[in-house]
């Protein structure tokens, strides 16, 4: 049993004026969101990302690397630029930054510490999770940062977890009650397709089988949100034999489990590919909303292994993609409906990414995130409140306090 002290720290960030490259050469007005992408493959990536990125002080530096980057390298450069508390981060499965979809890029992430007050929680051990320490621990920092941040009335909470521990159901699980009424989202850690080591970056270090919770107050005001363009259909099946702790679904209707699946898409199951599961996934119902369970790989024996939470008696209904670039400029537009937000922040699913690249709107989709200043990184899965979800973009949309100009 763990107690509060075994929680991973770092205190709250607003006062912090960490030193930056750009700090060195003098100070310049930020944006109210700071964002800079730098190709990982760029021998000076380090200090041209942290150029780019602005003079500072931030209250905190999200950093989201490209699987094919030298992270140790990285995470030891970056301490030239920021003291190693203000920056964390994670492996990606593909970024987004400010030219839409990315590979091979590091993008930074900038919170100013004249707008943000922030304070992180490293659980840094996913198989030992103490819930109530864990509830108790999140209550006391939520309110010792409300009592540091006087007029900071915007909040929300930003989950990075290690995207192949299997374990950010019960990570939400036991975050739900510590985090009352706060909305949370977040994004699973990627390893590009390779699904072979993904990694939380945590005060300097690389650590895996770990998840870093950032509680955020801000002068801004923000909304969080989760977005899908699935629709169910009529047609639906049972789990009738499942490995819930290593989310394998063995068996569909009392048989077997990638043959059943591939008989109701009318395929043959040789021929089931990660971009057949993007295009027809399966959802659930929880809450009068469906949700989306994705299926990962098919393992040799025929086992379907799923992104997210499984189990016996479970009813899945396959469910068809509307059009996914038109359905996405839609559903940002709606998030400038009372003024366009400064940016962006989000966790979208490696799903979504290949879906795109099999239906070729790549580009199309890249220009819709383009437009609507959409930053972060494709995930192995995303966390919305109390739930862990899959085949969705979730995030934060911030805006510029009343008042005030971006």
């Amino acid at each position: 049993m763990q107690d509060a002290s075994a929680w991973g720290a770092s205190s709250p960030d607003r006062d912090a004026r960490p030193a930056s490259v750009g700090a060195k050469r003098g100070l310049a007005a930020l944006p109210l969101v700071a964002t800079a992408s730098i190709p990982a493959t760029d021998p000076d990536c380090t200090e041209r990302l942290c150029a780019a990125l602005g003079p500072g002080p931030f209250a905190k530096v999200f950093l989201f690397v490209t699987a094919e980057a030298d992270l140790a390298a990285l995470t030891a450069a970056i301490g030239d630029c920021f003291d190693a508390s203000v920056v964390i981060g994670c492996t990606t499965a593909g970024e987004i930054s400010g030219a839409g979809y990315a590979e091979g890029e590091i993008v930074a992430v900038g919170l100013p510490a004249s707008h943000f007050a922030v304070d992180c929680l490293l659980v840094p051990d996913l198989t030992a999770i103490a819930a109530q320490d864990l509830i108790g621990e999140t209550i006391r920092r939520r309110t010792a940062l409300t009592a540091q941040s006087p007029g900071f009335d915007g909040e929300f909470a930003f989950l990075l977890v290690d995207g192949l521990s299997t374990l950010e159901d019960e990570l939400t699980s036991a975050l739900a009650p510590g985090l009352g009424p706060v909305p949370l989202f977040g994004g699973s850690a990627g390893d590009g397709i390779r699904f072979g080591e993904t990694r939380v970056i945590w005060q300097g270090k690389a650590l895996s089988n770990a998840a870093i919770l950032t509680l955020v107050r801000t002068r801004a005001r923000v909304k969080v949100f989760n977005l899908d363009h699935l629709v169910p259909t009529g047609r639906k099946m049972v789990v009738t034999e499942a490995d819930p702790k290593r989310r394998i679904v063995r068996q569909i209707n009392a048989e077997p489990a990638a043959r059943e699946y591939a008989r109701l898409l009318g395929k043959d199951p040789a021929q089931l590919t990660t971009f057949t599961f993007a295009a027809h996934p399966v959802v659930v119902q929880v809450g009068g909303r469906h949700h989306v369970r994705a299926i990962q790989r098919v393992d040799e024996n025929g086992d379907l292994i799923f992104f997210s939470a499984i189990d016996e008696g479970l009813v899945l209904t396959l469910a068809e993609p509307q059009d996914m670039v038109a359905h996405l400029d839609r559903e940002l537009a709606r998030l400038s409906e009372d003024g366009a937000p400064a940016a962006i922040l989000a966790c979208d699913c490696i799903l979504r990414r290949m879906e795109a690249l099999e239906k070729q709107k790549y580009g199309a989709l890249s220009q819709v995130l383009r437009n609507h200043r959409v930053v972060g990184f494709s995930t192995y899965g995303e966390q919305w409140n109390s739930m862990h979800v899959n085949q969705t973009m979730t995030g934060v949309a911030i805006y510029a306090p009343e008042g005030e100009a971006e």
